[in-house]
């Protein structure tokens, strides 16, 4: 059981709602929702009760459709059916993989009215419309998203629980690392980048001595799931989806990564293609990050949904899926990263990782560029677009992202010159120690994302 921040979350849900509201977890197969939930349901309740609707007896399944209008009946099968005893306010349902059983959400409504228990809900792929077109969704139920393990959730697994305080402590006082402490860091990360985020390649990681081998066959096990997943979607661009997935590697390795919809195939309608992302993006398998054409208040306003560029959720996964016929001799890549001989385009999992990130603590991803009639190229392009502030004064941060110690840096200063006056700070980030530019831009190391 890895610490997650998800769990705080719960924590809060429970002392908040006492009972008014359910709690819907929402995330990627493979992150860990069913184990921090049962986790936390074993330490802050009396008696909790797990149904895995993927695997629920008819039984179960029929006891939702006919006594609901009975739920003392509904109440005492599932005890005795899963040998649990019920105490009022004091024990909690689990309803994992619930997407398979869109009934038993939709019942949500009548059991949280009742008010004996709590109720928590786990699913991936939860809010396609597959899943949800012939059922009312609960008022009383509160969504959250969950993610693969984050920069922190890493390398507190790893042990590595003072560096982190001290990360944390440099970033607020904006103090380069220790340089000893900073080439811990650097190299703490890039394992980051390697395992990536879900929880079972960490633990397969961790327990095989830091080992890649394991935790790659753990990660191919993983991306075959999800191309599983996407041959059960029950639309026509099925195909379609599976060829963007197969092809997100490709996209990143491209100068500028970004798509345009239209673009992409000019037999093939480009709404299909909006589908297509869309249905990545909703499964949380990938981040999309769009196009803001006048970064200004409220960067939703300006959005290009047809100009995108789509991240893979989780980089560890990223960097097996553009490997996937390295299998030969699978773990060569794993060594050049780690000592920046990384023959191909490194930039293209450093930007992922930091979207990675930055999705994890709760931001919508956007980036900027424009486009230099006089010098037939974009002459401006910003990786990330962040906000600050509340909706009335809010304020911009343009990232951007270098994966290597020397870089320029013209592109930022002609943006932060274009919109100087709608700007809060603007950030680096790259291999280096934390520094901050004559000119205010301030230089993080990558492992510092998520402080932001």
């Amino acid at each position: 059981m890895f610490e997650r921040k998800i769990y705080n979350k719960l924590l809060q849900w429970k002392n908040d709602t006492n009972g008014s509201k359910a709690i819907l977890i929402e995330g990627a197969r493979r992150i860990g929702k069913s184990t921090v939930v049962e986790e936390f349901a074993k330490n802050n309740y009396k008696s909790y009760i797990l149904i895995d609707f993927s695997k629920a007896t008819q039984t179960i399944k029929d006891a939702f459709y006919n006594m609901l209008d009975n739920l003392d009946l509904l109440f005492m099968i599932l005890s005795v059916s899963f040998d649990t005893p019920l105490y009022q306010r004091e024990s909690v349902f689990i309803f994992d993989e619930v997407q398979c059983f869109p009934r038993a959400r939709e019942a949500i409504k009548h059991l949280v009215k009742d008010g004996r228990y709590d109720y928590i809900e786990t699913g991936s792929l939860i809010s396609i419309r597959e899943n949800t077109k012939n059922i009312l969704i609960p008022s009383e139920e509160r969504s959250i998203r969950m993610y693969p393990m984050d920069f922190e959730e890493f390398a507190l697994a790893m042990g590595e629980n003072m560096l982190i305080s001290y990360i944390k402590k440099c970033f607020e006082e904006k103090k380069p690392l220790h340089d000893h402490l900073h080439k811990k860091a650097m190299f703490l990360f890039k394992q980051y980048m390697l395992v990536g985020g879900m929880p079972k390649a960490v633990d397969k990681f961790i327990s095989s001595q830091k080992q890649f081998l394991q935790c790659e066959n753990e990660k191919r096990d993983i991306l075959k799931m999800y191309r599983d997943d996407i041959h059960k979607i029950d639309r026509r661009y099925k195909a379609k989806v599976l060829s963007v997935f197969d092809q997100i590697p490709a996209f990143l390795s491209q100068h500028e990564k970004r798509v345009k919809i239209n673009s992409i195939s000019k037999v093939d309608s480009s709404i299909d293609y909006e589908e297509t992302f869309f249905w990545l993006s909703d499964s949380m398998i990938c981040n999309e990050c769009f196009l803001s054409t006048d970064p200004n208040l409220g960067l939703s306003l300006t959005e290009k949904k047809n100009y995108l560029k789509c991240y893979m959720g989780d980089t560890g996964l990223l960097l097996t899926h553009t490997f996937d016929e390295t299998t030969e001799n699978p773990i060569n890549y794993h060594k050049e990263l780690l000592a920046d001989k990384l023959s191909i385009n490194k930039g293209m999992f450093f930007e992922n990782i930091v979207s990675q990130m930055l999705v994890a603590n709760g931001h919508k991803l956007y980036f900027y560029t424009r486009y230099n009639e006089e010098k037939h190229r974009n002459d401006i392009e910003v990786d990330f677009l962040l906000t600050s502030g509340n909706k009335v004064s809010q304020k911009l941060i343009p990232i951007e992202v270098k994966s290597s110690k020397s870089y320029k840096v013209e592109s930022m200063l002609r943006f932060v010159d274009k919109f100087k006056d709608r700007i809060d700070k603007a950030y680096i980030i790259h291999p280096k120690n934390l520094s901050i530019r004559e000119d205010g831009i301030i230089c993080i190391p990558a492992y510092m994302t998520f402080c932001l």
